[in-house]
């Protein structure tokens, strides 16, 4: 069986050094992972500029849908500069139209400004729907390195079927990385049942909110775990 790489979602220096503690094979750095992840700060980007395994930032500059106007690609092009300056690996990009399908315009000039990044297509693409044969040809043909979906569903465990049909439908010729809320067991069964090469999660633990915080309206936070990144390469068989 191939190794499977395991990539874990950070959005705070505290889980930066715990992922790494844990051992994982790649980062997704972002911000504001309760909003679904937005593009990191500087000085995160700065400090995992340091690790000692590639990192991708994540490209997204605001929460809400993936349909992005001329001033957006202003901003992403901004940060995609400060991504490779921090000494990124490379850039997680993704656009949408407004019925689902990828933006293709939108996406050839985020990948033209990434030049000489590595680049993951995020979760827009699980919005193409019955466009996803398309949609994956589409990624393949702007040489991103690989797609995360969840196979369309709002969690990979439930959509294994699609998922089996993207790796089908990819040949090799791209990486699909399973993702969306991916713990250990899930990851287990996934590895069951699909020829992954490479899975995606935050291996994290709710945290309480600190001291007295909660009656201000500070909320708990999701923070990843040293443990559970072990438990997770573990379940993939490289424990």
């Amino acid at each position: 069986m191939a190794e499977v790489l395991l990539e874990v979602c950070v959005d705070s220096l505290q889980s930066l050094e715990a992922a790494l503690e844990g051992g994982a094979d790649r980062i997704e750095l972002c911000s504001a992972l309760g909003l679904g992840g937005l593009t990191p700060s500087l000085g995160l980007m700065l400090a995992a500029g340091a690790a000692t395994v590639p990192v991708y930032a994540l490209i997204r500059p605001r929460s809400g849908d993936f349909v992005y106007d001329t001033a957006d690609l202003v901003v992403m092009r901004a940060d995609i500069d400060a991504a490779r300056d921090c000494g990124m690996s490379g850039v997680v990009i993704g656009a949408s139209l407004a019925d689902g399908s990828l933006d293709t315009d939108m996406l050839e000039a985020l990948v033209l400004h990434s030049d000489g990044l590595g680049r993951t297509l995020h979760r827009a693409f699980d919005l193409t729907g019955a466009g996803m044969p398309a949609a994956l040809e589409l990624a393949v043909d702007l040489e991103f390195e690989r797609i995360l979906t969840s196979g369309g569903a709002p969690a990979a465990i439930e959509g294994v079927a699609r998922l089996a049909d993207l790796f089908g439908w990819a040949g090799g010729r791209i990486g699909v990385m399973p993702g969306a809320g991916v713990t250990a067991d899930v990851a287990r069964v996934l590895a069951a049942k699909l020829p992954l090469t490479e899975i995606h999660g935050s291996c994290s633990a709710m945290v309480p909110a600190w001291g007295d915080g909660a009656h201000l309206g500070f909320l708990p936070q999701r923070l990843t775990s040293a443990h559970q990144v072990q438990a997770m390469k573990a379940a993939v068989g490289r424990g």
